[in-house]
């Protein structure tokens, strides 16, 4: 998933979500999350509506499995901890 879906998903700005990968960058190894070059972010904007993408300033995060389920642990959101509670539940 991408970050600004993923940030609207937790209810957090992309701007933060971003910010608190970065701050945590030791919890988001390569294999739970990569920032897409420009030619992976040149070849998602000619595959969807170009026109949401604007003049996007940094390549977008993308997040496999493991790195949602680390984000609700790093992010500072209700529905952050709402989703970290449920996953820890579903992980019992």
């Amino acid at each position: 998933m991408l970050d600004r879906d993923l940030a609207e998903l937790y209810e957090v700005e992309t701007k933060a979500l971003k910010r608190s990968v970065r701050r945590h960058s030791n919890r988001f190894p390569q294999d739970f999350m990569f920032e897409l070059s420009p030619d992976e972010l040149q070849n998602l904007r000619s595959q969807i509506d170009a026109s949401s993408w604007g003049g996007t300033r940094y390549s977008p995060m993308a997040f496999k499995e493991q790195g949602v389920a680390m984000l609700s642990g790093v992010l500072n959101s209700e529905r952050a901890a709402e989703m970290n509670i449920q996953i820890m539940r579903a992980l019992n």
